[in-house]
Order: structure tokens, then sequence, then C-alpha cells
């Protein structure tokens, strides 16, 4: 007589994933590898024209110092914009809420508040300009565009309307101190820290929490998304809340970096965040994002402009090559999906 057949272990009961979805994960996961070793190898490359071409400026400890500290403003809207894009959104207002946020923040009644009286309103403006765009794209259904590029007309006449085409000058110490060398930790300027961090939790939130899977999945199929009962409404709020947190923080770098408030502050932050986004893998369709290459498009360009600063080039110039290596980057990426 045949024995009866065991019940199968619990191991045995594990279900594997199967071949191609597996095989397609390996997929993604060598090419992710393969452009941030590719940005990498960009990177090196320029630092190494830098030292060929201006070895004893470009080298110098204050100048890589200054190279880092200018990529830290930039580098938190950027962040802010990675995630807007991963979710197939677009965000043309980043320049003008940094250049609102620290107008605002730079009035003689606010800095009569010290130090947090500048924070808290910088955060504050960002995040209430990043409030608005939300509920217009969310609950108002207007296009990303036409949103945000309204916000960058009314966020810019306001900070020209507040400060009268004039610089408002920072005399509160605590603020002025931060941008001093006497304030590096071991070298490293304060804002290059801030920078770091607001890189690492941005990280995290998108490749470990729910809230960047969510992202992800309202980026490459908003319907399917709500179908599978995610609130795509409300994810989109939140993430032009996020950008717009992220304009105030970078406004308040802005601040301790230039010791001025002014309306024409964050000029192109938004081409210059757009760009280092797409250049380090975030899809312009939606759907995919990585701050690690974000983060890398950010010191690609601004070492771009550090070296034409040091060798004295035309801005016109340096504008033409960060146009073509956009385009360069948008055919990349259209050549990758056509291969998935």
């Amino acid at each position: 007589m045949t024995q009866p057949a065991s019940p199968p272990r619990p191991d045995e009961t594990r279900k594997e994933p199967p071949a191609d979805r597996t095989a397609s994960w390996r997929t993604l996961t060598a090419r992710a590898d393969v452009r941030t070793l590719s940005l990498l190898g960009v990177l090196a490359v320029l630092i190494l024209i830098g030292g060929i071409t201006k070895p004893d400026e470009f080298l110098d400890t204050r100048n890589l110092q200054l190279v880092l500290t200018q990529a830290s403003v930039i580098g938190v809207v950027t962040v802010g914009m990675t995630f807007v894009i991963t979710s197939g959104g677009i965000d043309l207002s980043v320049g003008a809420i940094v250049a609102l946020a620290s107008v605002w923040a730079t009035t003689v009644a606010t800095q009569e508040y010290g130090f947090a009286g500048i924070l808290f309103t910088a955060v504050i403006v960002g995040v209430g300009c990043g409030l608005v765009n939300g509920l217009l794209i969310a609950y108002g259904a207007m296009v990303p565009f036409i949103a945000t590029l309204a916000m960058l007309a009314s966020a810019r006449g306001l900070a020209l309307q507040i400060t009268d085409g004039q610089t408002q000058i920072v005399t509160v110490e605590g603020v002025l101190d931060l941008g001093e060398r006497d304030s590096y930790i071991l070298g490293v300027p304060p804002l290059v820290l801030v920078f770091a961090v607001v890189t690492v939790i941005g990280w995290l939130v998108l490749n470990r929490t729910t809230f960047g899977r969510r992202t992800v999945a309202v980026g490459g199929n908003a319907e399917a998304a709500r179908l599978a009962g995610i609130d795509v409404r409300r994810q989109r709020l939140y993430l032009y809340l996020l950008s717009g947190l992220c304009c105030g923080i970078a406004a308040f770098l802005l601040i301790i970096l230039s010791g001025s408030g002014q309306n024409t502050n964050g000029n192109l932050y938004e081409l210059d965040a757009i760009a280092a986004a797409i250049i380090g893998g975030t899809l312009l369709s939606g759907g995919r994002g990585t701050i690690t290459g974000s983060v890398l498009g950010v010191l690609i360009f601004t070492t771009i402009t550090n070296i034409f600063a040091l060798n004295n080039l035309q801005s016109d110039v340096q504008q033409i090559a960060k146009g073509a290596i956009i385009v360069a980057a948008v055919l990349v990426q259209r050549r990758t999906a056509h291969t998935t």
C-alpha cells in the first residue's frame, strides 16, 4: 500500500516569487547601480578637469567647502522635487517659494524674534505655498504645470512687493554665526550637515516607508494606485507639502549663506532641481525616483558651475552645457524605458 503523503512542512508551503519578477527586479537594481557608477564617473571626470585647469584654486579646501555649501541649498530643494517628479508631478515654483520665504523671514518684524523667528517663518511660508499648490492640484484638479506656474508668478510678485526691490540685511547674530568658519564641525560647514540629514531622511522615506511606496505607485499608475486603496489626492497633497517644506529649509540655508533676503533669490532653482533629478535617474513621467542619483546630479551641476567660474567662462556657455546634459539624460531614459 502506498503511504499517505505527509503534510508539507511550513518552509515548503512558502511561495517563491515568480522567476520573471525576480529577474526584472534584479535588472532594475543592476541598472540603478550602473547609473550611480556612471554619475560617480562623470563627477570624477569633472573633478579631474577642475584639478588640471585650476589646480591651486579648485583643489583648495576653501573652494571645495564652497562647492558643497552651494550644493546644499539647491540640494535640499532637489530632494523635495525628486518626490514630486516620482509621483508624476512637477513643481515650477520652488525657486519663487525660496525667494518669498527668504524675504518674509528677513523682514524687520520677523528678525525681532531672533533665530527661531527667522527659521519658523521660512519653514511656514514654504509649507504654506506647498499647501496651496497641493490643494489646487489634488483637490482642484489643476494640472501641476499650470498650478505651480501660477504660484511661481504670484510668489515672485509678492517677494518683490515685500522688499520693494531692496536687499534685506540680516542682523541676527545667531544666524550670521552659522555662516562663519568658526561654526564648521570638523571642517564641514553646518549647511552641508543639514543637507546630509535631509538627504538621509529623504532616502529612508522614499525607499523604506509606506509613504515612499505610495509615491512610486501613484507615479507609476494613479488609477491602479486608487483601486489598490491609496488615497491619491491626499498623497499628492502631502508631496507638495513636502516640496514646500524643503523650499523653506533651503530658504533658511540661503539666508545663512548670503546674510540677506532678496526677491531674486532662488532664480532658476526649478531648472537646476528638475535637471539634477532627471540626470540622477528619476523618471520624468513618474514611477521611479532615486535620492542618491539626485544628490549626485546636484554635485555635478554645482561642480560644473564652479569650474566655469574659476576659468572665467561666460554663464551662457554654462547654461548651454546644462541644457545638453539634460537632453542627453532624457534620451538615455527613453532608451532605457524602451529596452525594459
